[in-house]
């Protein structure tokens, strides 16, 4: 147990879906951690060494010195480049080693966790490279380690945790982003409403207001004549939101009601994560 409570759900999302990786890897064969992934570029061994790679750096471990080939397409800014370099790293490691690997730093992470003293606001380094709060970090380190489970999971042929305490943060992170999604991005009008209806192992209804000067608000009250209402599942859902999949790719799972153009907007502007 932290010593700060509002900490405790995130650690707790986090050992679940980290626990969960290992489980998923740990009996792969060499060829198997070479599987592509809906995670643009990465293969089963490369989210993998995201993981690895972000927890190091969250334990505070100085970061690799390594330079990039020029010729990864999935990199296209200074964060994906950041993030990238303990990934490329690791693109030469052996099966035990990665598994070797990820055992020990979980054992490490989850100490540090159960230890863990510094208040919720303290500010830390995060592996995006920039700082936040100790609380923010672990949130967002709660909702990365699910979306990649589920990533590998997908790979693998392997369903499953779509309703576990990960699936929740990660609910949580990709409604905040929905105002920007919709009011700015999207441009819906001036005092229009937009609603997202979501089924399945996670259910949810969403309604995001744009005010008279267009800024956008979300919450969960029902909304009259809505100039957007989109149905979707869950697992669709986070595809779309994480911008693992295309809008086309999976319209047979949604179901869109009012303003064609203005709900082919959102969708095109629906991933919010980087």
């Amino acid at each position: 147990m932290t010593d700060h409570p509002s900490l405790q759900p995130y650690a707790d999302a986090w050992a679940h879906s980290v626990e969960a990786i290992s489980e998923l890897v740990s009996p792969l064969v060499e060829g198997e951690w070479n599987r592509a992934t809906e995670c643009p570029g990465w293969s089963v061994r490369d989210i993998v060494s995201h993981v690895i790679g972000s927890e190091c750096e969250m334990l505070g471990d100085p970061r690799p010195i390594h330079t990039l080939p020029r010729d990864l397409f999935h990199v296209k800014d200074e964060v994906s480049r950041r993030l990238e370099v303990q990934v490329d790293v690791r693109r030469c490691h052996t099966a035990p080693e990665m598994t070797s690997e990820l055992e020990y730093t979980i054992i490490r992470r989850s100490r540090q966790l159960r230890n863990e003293k510094r208040a919720p606001s303290t500010m830390v380094m995060t592996p995006l490279g920039r700082e936040m709060t100790l609380e923010r970090a672990l949130r967002l380190r709660a909702f990365d380690v699910w979306v990649h489970e589920q990533d590998l999971r997908r790979a693998l042929g392997e369903p499953g945790n779509l309703d576990s305490p990960g699936a929740h943060v990660a609910r949580d992170v990709l409604v905040d982003g929905l105002p920007k999604v919709v009011a700015k991005d999207a441009g819906a009008p001036p005092n229009s409403a937009v609603v997202i209806d979501v089924g399945g192992p996670v259910e949810f209804m969403r309604t995001v207001r744009v005010d008279s000067e267009g800024r956008g608000t979300v919450d969960g009250s029902v909304s009259l004549g809505p100039a957007v209402t989109l149905v979707t599942d869950w697992e669709t859902y986070l595809r779309l939101a994480c911008g693992r999949v295309r809008p086309a790719a999976v319209r047979e799972n949604l179901k869109i009601e009012g303003d064609q153009a203005l709900a082919d907007a959102i969708l095109a502007h629906f991933a919010v994560t980087p």
